[in-house]
């Protein structure tokens, strides 16, 4: 059982940067897949990035793509969300994930996903 919680985030300024990280706890994250998904204001939980076990496989969603960075440290269980030229419409509550893996192709699908965490706020001002 692997227990996940966000740090980061807040209330930041269009154009700025923040970065968001992930800790896993009663676990390793070095055998897992994991991934960041988003769930803004009346909208459902969306992909935001991926990386898989190896760090060398990763994948965005277009809107971010560019602009967003995911990163892991499997040595600290850490997953990493970098985001800059952060915009409104990134504003979201932001959920890390992970699951267990035995391939390096991190899913953009939310349903492979078998661990979250409770989510942090990030609200970008205008």
């Amino acid at each position: 059982q692997v227990h996940l919680e966000e740090s980061g985030g807040g209330l930041v300024q269009a154009g700025a940067s923040t970065k968001l990280s992930c800790v896993a706890s009663e676990g390793t994250l070095s055998n897992y897949n994991l991934g960041w998904f988003r769930q803004g204001p009346g909208k459902g939980r969306e992909f935001v990035a991926s990386v898989g076990w190896s760090g060398a496989n990763r994948f965005y969603t277009d809107n971010v793509k560019g602009r967003f960075t995911i990163s892991r440290d499997n040595a600290n269980n850490t997953v990493y969300l970098q985001m800059d030229t952060l915009k409104p419409e990134d504003t979201a509550v932001y959920y890390c994930a992970a699951y267990r893996s035995t391939h390096n192709w991190p899913s953009r699908n939310r349903g492979m996903y078998d661990y979250w965490g409770r989510g942090t706020q990030v609200t970008v001002s205008s």
